[in-house]
């Protein structure tokens, strides 16, 4: 009896210690198999990696609607809401239970159409309200996806998710990923720019670097006049100052080899560099007043609509930025902390934001496709979430994360394609709900990234823009 348990022990052991074994050379193969980030000189850190397979598009142009626009009243068209216009919500759509939060607190238990035209546009035949004139002009260049939702219902959460993958701060920034796994076109720029007069709540933690090197941070334009202050060196220091900056490196490199693995001082090394190359390119990119006046009042920018006008310049800038290589560009288009997120009256939030952004986007889109750069170019529209279909306040909306609509145009997209919905009344994404982290794989996808290959080793573990790998899919449908 005493043999048969031994026996049986090391008979047991013994397969343990094997599987343990087996554990671990699989491990080893699997960390082998996983491809390594490119080597990114500290000194050249946005200098041009190659993707890991062929890109749709080369370039990003996010333009980012804070504040959660009503997209049942901009481009998802529910006549069924308008027919129950001032009913109270039918009982089916009360069952689904909110796991975000409870998305019939805080408003009142009927249903609001808003009070805007619509209308079929284009080739497609696809419905547009009358907010967007302009946009609809080019329906038939977007890729529409009606059916994302968010993890947050409130704005600074979900712009952190939609921005950075996470709901909470201290994540690298999307354009931070991708500026880290391709660098720039432009050495002489920041491979990441930023343009707003008011950025997402939640401030800069929406385009930080996080734990990737500095150089990949976002980079704010001035929206008016230079933009980028103090390029000019005084007139007495112009001649001399390219050997003093040669002399200061020197000694900030024989800091930085002191102290290895300090990657902050290498990114900050990396910075001296950039300014001193920027000094002329920047200050080319502002001057706007060197386009037509068809290209300047194609955007707005002389409208008397101040708000038009200031994101217009935006719309231009960002694509004389990516026409000289910058990566990556966000606009943000509030001009107060308020945007899109009309709580008490959605009609007069709505026409306001409507009319300062639908023109200089659209304007954005022609221009782009005249010049050729739309083909390489994906440009992203998309708020932090939509709004209920039940009236909030003075015929306001509140936050809704379950159901909203984002569009994507260029870049390898499929141009004219509608993908998902909500149910009849707006609230819930029904067919294909897509996660945030779907979006940002397949806005990796079309740029050559393989999302679970795009990965930072840090505090012992690979982090990545999209999560656990394996746990995100590219939305179908969007890449042709």
């Amino acid at each position: 009896m005493l043999n048969n348990t031994r026996r049986e022990f090391l008979t047991q052991t013994g397969s343990g210690f094997a599987s343990v074994a087996l554990s671990a050379l699989l491990a080893d193969e699997l960390r082998a198999a996983t491809p390594k980030p490119a080597a990114i000189d500290p000194l050249l850190p946005l200098a041009e990696r190659v993707s890991h397979f062929a890109p749709k598009a080369k370039q990003v142009i996010f333009l980012f609607q804070y504040g959660g626009p009503s997209t049942f009243d901009l481009l998802d068209y529910k006549p069924e809401l308008l027919k129950l216009h001032g009913k109270p919500v039918p009982e089916s759509f009360k069952k689904n239970p909110d796991k975000v939060g409870g998305v019939f607190n805080h408003c009142k238990d009927e249903l609001m159409a808003g009070p805007w035209k619509w209308a079929q546009h284009g080739a497609t035949g696809q419905w547009v309200s009358e907010l967007l004139p302009h946009t609809a002009k080019h329906i038939d260049e977007l890729c529409q996806v009606r059916s994302m939702f968010s993890e947050s219902s409130n704005h600074a959460p979900a712009t952190y998710l939609m921005n950075t993958g996470a709901i909470l701060g201290g994540k690298p920034s999307l354009g931070s990923w991708v500026t880290y796994g391709l660098g720039s076109l432009n050495q002489n720029l920041p491979g990441y720019v930023l343009l707003y007069k008011v950025g997402g709540l939640g401030g800069s933690a929406n385009w930080s670097n996080a734990f990737l090197p500095a150089a990949f941070q976002g980079t704010q334009f001035r929206h008016e006049g230079s933009p980028v202050l103090n390029l000019q060196p005084p007139a007495e220091f112009a001649d001399v100052q390219r050997s003093t900056l040669d002399f200061a490196q020197t000694l900030n490199r024989q800091h930085a080899a002191e102290r290895p693995g300090v990657l902050d001082l290498d990114g900050r090394i990396a910075s001296y560099e950039l300014a001193y190359r920027m000094q002329s390119a920047a200050l080319d990119i502002g001057e706007v007043s060197l386009e037509t006046k068809e290209t300047q009042d194609a955007y707005g920018l002389h409208d008397s609509n101040g708000a038009k006008a200031l994101f217009g310049r935006m719309c231009l800038l960002s694509r004389r930025l990516v026409e000289k290589g910058v990566r990556f560009v966000q606009l943000y288009n509030a001009v107060d902390k308020l945007g899109w997120d009309g709580h008490d009256n959605n009609t007069e939030y709505h026409n306001r934001n409507a009319a300062q952004t639908d023109q200089p986007i659209a304007a954005l889109l022609a221009d782009l496709k005249q010049r050729g750069l739309l083909d390489t170019t994906l440009v992203i529209w998309a708020g932090e979430f939509g709004r209920t279909p039940m009236m909030q306040g003075n015929n306001g909306r509140n936050h809704n994360p379950y159901g909203f609509t984002i569009w994507l145009a260029g870049g390898g997209v499929r141009a004219g394609s509608v993908i998902g919905s909500t149910d009849d009344i707006g609230l819930r994404a029904a067919d294909q709900p897509q996660a945030v982290k779907n979006l940002h794989a397949t806005i990796l996808t079309a740029l050559g990234l393989n999302p679970d290959d795009l990965f930072f080793e840090h505090a012992g573990r690979q982090e990545r823009l999209t999560g656990v790998a394996q746990s995100w899919k590219t939305i179908p449908g969007v890449l042709g």
